[in-house]
């Protein structure tokens, strides 16, 4: 069984932007799952895509299970399976004192939001917080992807 164990949190500024190492467009969409079963996506990341069926989460873990199918099966199932708004962004690769962080620019509906994400390989484990991390989002459900399909960042009111 795969396990995700991932920290989220909003940005400071933009000083993050100087130590990108690599960029990788994305767009996904969703199949209709019920909240309760977790959620399933379809996702095409520069030249490859991916099914990702994932549980709900439980502190900052949950099962998650990933294969690359096709990108022109990816293409149709999006297309023709799929329910709620695409979700289009760029995930950047920054290296922090050992870790890696990856960084969702959004695009489209959810154009402004910037979120920072680090995958650990235990709930408890330590990591250096970057000068430009800014608040923890980890337990908001509203930086879910699979919400902001349904409830995009440009609906929210601020």
């Amino acid at each position: 069984m795969g396990t995700e164990i991932e920290r989220k949190f909003l940005l400071r500024d933009d000083s993050w932007r100087e130590s990108v190492v690599k960029s990788t467009p994305f767009r996904q969409r969703y199949l209709p799952f019920t909240e309760r079963a977790g959620s399933g996506r379809v996702r095409i990341a520069g030249d490859k895509a991916f099914l990702t069926l994932k549980s709900t989460v439980k502190g900052f873990t949950r099962s998650e299970f990933e294969y690359e199918i096709p990108v022109a099966d990816a293409k149709e199932i999006i297309r023709d399976l799929c329910a709620g708004a695409s979700i289009e962004k760029i995930r950047h690769l920054v290296p922090y004192e050992g870790f890696l962080w990856e960084i969702d620019e959004f695009s489209g509906e959810n154009t402004g939001l910037i979120v920072a994400e680090i995958e650990l390989d235990s709930e408890d484990r330590a990591f250096p917080l970057p000068p430009w991390i800014g608040e923890e989002v980890t337990g908001d459900p509203r930086y879910f992807n699979s919400v902001l399909a349904e409830h995009p960042f440009s609906t929210w009111s601020r």
